[in-house]
């Protein structure tokens, strides 16, 4: 009779798999890897020491989470995020975010929940004194983060945590104009003390409003970004 072995292969596979892939997804969230690089599988292996089947593997992960894009004839790329892009992230953000509120002000736990973000909300004011805005992304992130899993959803936890990657990239945009949102701290106070209060429909409009001011800030940096490559295009002639 045949006898099944479940050895240790797959498993050493699946976690080498899964290291290469950290280790590309964290070369693209700090830039390592910049927007519109060109992904070459063998330069790749050879960098992390592997062969090329964990990377192809990783590869197809990351296309499955948005970070990398493949153009038929040309190769795999770094995403490079346009404002189509940047709205429809918001778009999905804003519909799961706003999903959770409607089931966490129905729960009995809205106070315990609001005492957690009040305190990340706090850590979030002194990464803004200490203008550490890499922190104050971080922060960003696991405010909303904790907020979507208080609804207690492993659907909807899960779809948001497909948002992640994506929105690091957009909070890599944002950190260069984390600066100019002076109203990022009491924004949050805001969604915070709304939660502990119940009050659902001015909880809604709050986010609403919370989530479309980074797609207006990112889009208008970019702009003055744009003007600026063209006036030194203009000067250098």
């Amino acid at each position: 009779m045949m006898k099944l072995h479940a050895g240790p292969k797959p498993v050493v596979r699946s976690t080498m798999s899964s290291m290469v892939t950290e280790q590309i997804r964290n070369a693209i969230l700090s830039g390592v890897y910049p927007p519109g690089m060109q992904l070459n599988e063998k330069l790749v292996a050879e960098s992390c020491g592997v062969s090329r089947g964990p990377v192809r593997e990783a590869i197809q992960r990351l296309l499955q989470e948005g970070l990398l894009t493949s153009e038929p004839h040309r190769g795999v790329f770094v995403l490079e995020l346009t404002e189509d892009d940047l709205e429809d992230i918001y778009f999905t953000r804003d519909a799961v975010e706003r999903a959770a509120l409607r089931r966490i002000v129905h729960s009995g736990r809205r106070e315990e929940l609001s005492g957690r973000l009040m305190a990340i909300v706090e850590s979030l004011r002194q990464a803004v004194e200490q203008e550490d805005w890499s922190e104050v992304a971080t922060l960003d992130i696991r405010f909303h983060s904790e907020l979507v899993n208080a609804a207690d959803s492993q659907r909807l936890s899960r779809l948001y945590a497909t948002l992640m990657a994506e929105m690091g990239l957009c909070l890599k945009q944002l950190i260069g104009v984390y600066r100019g949102r002076g109203r990022l701290i009491e924004e949050h106070e805001l969604l915070a003390n709304l939660i502990a209060s119940g009050d659902a429909e001015q909880l809604e409009k709050a986010m609403a409003e919370h989530l479309q001011e980074p797609v207006e800030t990112i889009c208008n940096a970019w702009e003055k970004a744009r003007q600026t490559s063209a006036q030194t295009a203009v000067t250098d002639r």
